[in-house]
């Protein structure tokens, strides 16, 4: 629920597709994530597409974790159970503080889309040095579902009667 008495504070948001198949033109998942954050006012920070290796991953992520100037990293891809996905691997040991509702939430709402398959969604997010970070499935309607459902809102300073903002940005001037 938003409210229209506090205003907007655009944050900054990178984007990274984990892939060994795609390239960015054919990123459909990683270009919806980057229009719902524009459409919604945010900025996009950076973007790459990386192999799925659970150490290139850390990489590219700690990186960002260190920039003071990026507050929110996406993640989409090798979240499932082949062989390769290994994205909760790689991230987990980075968060500070792990959201649990944020998967839990993810899956109750994906049933609703895709029955039973959802529990082969290891979605997660959590917080590192400030930098909050969702790890998201591969598939573009899962990307949106993410997005519009539950990332949206809680980007969003005006969603009462909490969000991640003011732990992203702090108090408001």
């Amino acid at each position: 629920m938003s409210s229209s008495n506090t205003r907007f504070r655009p944050l900054n948001i990178a984007v990274l597709t984990v892939s060994d198949t795609r390239t960015i033109k054919e990123d459909t998942s990683g270009e919806a994530l980057i229009d719902a954050l524009k459409t919604a006012g945010h900025t996009l920070a950076d973007r790459q597409l990386i192999k799925d290796d659970i150490y290139d991953m850390r990489a590219a992520v700690s990186q960002w974790v260190a920039d003071k100037a990026i507050h929110v990293v996406l993640i989409t891809g090798g979240t499932g159970f082949h062989s390769r996905d290994s994205t909760p691997e790689a991230m987990l040991p980075l968060f500070d503080k792990q959201v649990e509702g944020f998967g839990e939430l993810f899956r109750q709402i994906s049933y609703d889309e895709i029955g039973t398959s959802t529990i082969q969604s290891r979605a997660v997010a959590g917080l590192a040095n400030k930098t909050l970070i969702f790890c998201l499935p591969g598939s573009t309607g899962a990307c949106r579902t993410a997005w519009n459902k539950i990332i949206g809102e809680q980007l969003d300073s005006r969603t009462k009667p909490c969000n991640f903002v003011t732990m992203l940005l702090g108090p408001a001037a």
